[in-house]
């Protein structure tokens, strides 16, 4: 059984997916995220990157509607979320985080301003500030992303804490 207060953790990362508010996550909230990075960071919509951004956020919400979309109206509500999310991490929190692997692998390709194949810490805050991470939690957060200290922060860093993400408090 999944306590109360693990439900609570997972209830409470709701918002970070609801980006326009409207209390339900549906497509346009990752297709507006993939817009506000792309916009963030003046990379074409057209451009290759652009284009496996929005195919990122489009495989992220098709990942997120089968597990948590129980009455298949395209919506996710609050509940639906706490359910399939705690449902698809009692067992294996990364099987959750590889549904998010396509759209976090293409934002921090199109974040990849020199091309070397990961973001800067810095890159990295404006991501998560264009998600609607507060920009000094975004500052913080992206620092412990950089797991190795080599001031760039790359997938094998972003998934994992994906998924940890979902399973600490606050």
């Amino acid at each position: 059984m999944v306590s109360s207060e693990y439900e609570r953790r997972i209830a409470a990362r709701f918002a970070t997916f609801d980006q326009d508010g409207n209390g339900y996550i549906d497509r346009e909230d990752f297709m507006g995220a993939a817009k506000a990075l792309l916009s963030e960071f003046a990379v074409a919509a057209r451009s290759d990157k652009g284009q496996a951004l929005y195919g990122g956020a489009e495989a992220f919400w098709q990942g997120m509607a089968g597990i948590a979309d129980r009455d298949g109206d395209q919506r996710i509500t609050r509940e639906e979320f706490v359910t399939g999310a705690v449902k698809r991490l009692r067992d294996n929190p990364d099987r959750f985080a590889e549904i998010a692997r396509p759209f976090l692998h293409a934002a921090l390709d199109v974040a990849d301003t020199d091309g070397d194949g990961a973001a800067t810490v810095e890159e990295a805050a404006r991501v998560l500030k264009c998600l609607g991470v507060p920009e000094d939690v975004a500052r913080t957060a992206a620092g412990t992303l950089d797991a190795d200290d080599d001031g760039k922060v790359g997938e094998t860093e972003v998934v994992p804490a994906f998924a940890r993400y979902f399973t600490v408090p606050e």
